[in-house]
């Protein structure tokens, strides 16, 4: 990955800039703050989502490289990153954006549903105590897997629902935090969840994949969001929904020309760079991140 010309880079700001846990997700901006975890334990050691197949193995060497680029490049814009120490037997805790729902100082644990990923919500509980987070557990009744099928666009709590996590859920959520929630039924197994077909870009507006949801949630954003910009097949499957978003800048997976230029077009600046390694689990950019400030798109009440 090339550095970042001068002119596309944000102001500089140091690490203690950044946005303390309680900030709430509208105003002045610091620094974003970005929990990751490296990818020193991740590969495909079960199946639990169509990419993922054990005989298309991820390579450690270009996992790494493509993990560290996109690293650098959310710092060079501005971001300061926080690290989960990875944990051998755990290949997914790379995905940090599974671990939880953030809320100002609140954090919503993920409820995993598949057995192979549930130990990590150990992991992700003690890191976020340590940091002085308060941590909710949500009723075991329900399957809830955080910001990877619950993300704000406005002062909507959007949630995917089906495939990972349960609409009971995303209701529960709702009443706790005090918002207003649209669950969002997802109809593809490829696009399992939220994250990988729908990504806020600011209060008003958002990349998303219509073949991903049923008719009735096709129409709710229509209605709900009035600046949707959709993507094509060819790129959803490039998981170009899977985006990071810091200030007007988009990181996306390389291979997705047609949203470089609707991004362009609406104003933000895209960034790609290679993630295709981890795409073989059924992730890239924003399954690798966790934002612990609250997005761009993010009006908490």
């Amino acid at each position: 990955m090339a550095p970042l010309p001068m002119a596309d880079l944000p102001s500089a700001q140091s690490p203690s800039a950044a946005k303390s846990p309680s900030a709430g997700g509208s105003g002045s901006r610091p620094s974003p703050a970005i929990l990751m975890c490296p990818p020193d334990y991740y590969g495909i050691e079960y199946e639990i989502n169509p990419w993922m197949s054990r005989s298309r193995q991820s390579d450690p060497e270009r996992s790494r490289q493509q993990w560290a680029a996109l690293q650098a490049l959310l710092q060079q814009l501005g971001a300061e990153i926080r690290l989960l120490e990875p944990v051998r037997g755990l290949p997914d805790l790379v995905f940090t954006a599974n671990a939880a729902l953030v809320v100002r100082n609140t954090i919503y644990l993920a409820r995993f549903r598949y057995p192979a990923r549930q130990p990590e919500t150990a992991v992700d509980e003690l890191w976020f105590r340590e940091q002085g987070f308060d941590c909710i557990t949500l009723p075991d009744r329900w399957s809830f897997e955080g910001a990877g099928d619950a993300l704000f666009c406005g002062d909507t709590l959007f949630g995917g629902y089906v495939i990972r996590s349960d609409a009971g859920a995303l209701h529960w959520l709702g009443g706790q935090i005090g918002c207003r929630t649209l669950p969002l039924q997802l109809v593809d197994q490829y696009y399992y969840h939220l994250d990988t077909c729908f990504c806020p870009l600011s209060d008003t507006e958002a990349l998303y994949f219509p073949p991903a949801f049923d008719e009735y949630a096709q129409r709710s954003l229509t209605e709900a969001i009035p600046g949707l910009i959709a993507i094509a097949p060819e790129e959803a499957q490039r998981f170009a929904c899977n985006a990071v978003v810091v200030g007007r800048h988009v990181v996306i997976n390389t291979g997705c020309p047609r949203l470089e230029i609707d991004l362009r077009t609406h104003g933000y600046t895209p960034h790609s760079t290679e993630l295709d390694e981890f795409i073989k689990a059924g992730g890239s950019a924003k399954c690798l991140t966790l934002r612990l400030d609250g997005e761009e798109a993010a009006r908490w009440p």
